[in-house]
């Protein structure tokens, strides 16, 4: 299966628009309500950018990636989705890192599924 692939391109102008869409998004989520696919990429995307940003290493990254979201706070299908996950940063002016995560999201076994 290829990899879910969104472009998320910004530079300085548009990184407060940016930013704040996932300070909105992350707003939804302690209310409890669910994100869809494309608000879960959103907010992967500006956990990874801050992180490199504050110089942790991919390993850290993909560690608190791992942990960020639970089947519980995205909607049906979002964790099935995303099973393979790749991004490309060039945060300021470190060098390009390719950071790829692997079922970000736990699959849950759903009730009607065979024994």
């Amino acid at each position: 299966m290829a990899p879910f692939t969104n472009i998320f391109d910004y530079d300085s102008d548009s990184e407060k628009i940016f930013f704040s869409g996932v300070e909105m998004i992350k707003h939804r989520l302690s209310q409890n309500l669910r994100i869809n696919i494309n608000e879960t990429m959103m907010v992967y995307a500006g956990l990874v950018a801050i992180q490199i940003r504050l110089g942790k290493s991919i390993p850290e990254i993909k560690e608190m990636a791992e942990s960020f979201l639970s089947p519980e706070k995205v909607m049906v299908g979002v964790p099935e989705s995303m099973r393979k996950v790749v991004f490309e940063a060039k945060i300021d002016e470190k060098p390009k890192q390719v950071i790829t995560l692997t079922e970000p999201i736990p699959t849950t076994d759903y009730i009607l599924a065979p024994k």
